[in-house]
């Protein structure tokens, strides 16, 4: 672990940011009830509005997509059609989805320095959020987008209450979450030993006793989940172009 801090600390501050981006985007889409990659969004699939994001984004070198086998065709030919050209490999992802994201790590250059993990499904991430979070994470190794809660929380079981944390104290992360590469191999190998199930990238981290440091994130940086989030972003797409 000494060793990949050394790195981190030790880097020639003038040296350009070699950033690969990791695109988890094998899941089921159970919840959307059709595939929410290649959805049409203002009529371009959620799939290629992401990729193009993180193709526009000056310090990501290359991008990996890591998704179910029967994507891998369709994905691969969005991505020759739009001329992505960062896009490196489209591979198969594992069975969970840490599976999928060592899977894509392993797949990055040997040159690049930080991985930036963002699900397929957040087609609006910004240019702002991207350089902000590759940025910090670049100063201190591990970096994620956040917003502050809107909504008071409860905490309950069997749906009683059993109390009310401090909304100041909660944060909803985003993505992508960036880390030095090193570090998030290390801690994802070490999460699937021990059988842990992680919901996010930083989890993986913070098991090692490493803290990850939150950037500002976007509100319309949405997960689309639901058909409720896909009327959203099409509406936030309206919205910016009026704006």
């Amino acid at each position: 672990m000494a060793g990949i801090f050394s790195r981190l600390f030790h880097r020639n501050a003038a040296q350009p940011i070699r950033c690969g981006a990791v695109v988890p985007a094998a899941g089921s889409s159970t919840r959307m009830g059709q595939d929410k990659l290649l959805l049409p969004l203002d009529e371009v699939p959620v799939i290629l509005r992401t990729l193009r994001a993180l193709d526009n984004c000056p310090h990501i070198s290359e991008i990996v997509v890591v998704t179910r086998e029967d994507l891998i065709v369709p994905i691969s030919g969005l991505c020759r059609d739009a001329a992505l050209n960062k896009v490196k490999k489209v591979v198969r992802g594992g069975e969970t989805r840490t599976h999928s994201v060592l899977a894509g790590i392993e797949e990055l250059s040997r040159g690049v320095e930080l991985a930036a993990i963002h699900d397929g499904a957040r087609p609006l991430v910004s240019q702002a959020v991207l350089d902000t979070v590759i940025r910090r994470a670049e100063q201190c190794g591990a970096a994620a987008p956040a917003v502050a809660l809107k909504d008071t929380v409860k905490v309950a079981r069997d749906g009683l209450v059993e109390r009310t944390p401090d909304r100041s104290l909660l944060y909803a992360v985003q993505t992508p979450q960036v880390f030095q590469r090193d570090l998030i191999r290390t801690a994802l190998i070490k999460a699937l030993e021990d059988g842990a199930e992680l919901t996010d990238d930083c989890s993986a981290v913070e098991r090692l006793g490493i803290g990850v440091t939150l950037t500002q994130g976007d509100y319309c940086n949405l997960k689309l989940t639901t058909p409720e989030d896909v009327a959203m972003a099409e509406a936030l797409l309206a919205w910016r172009e009026e704006v």
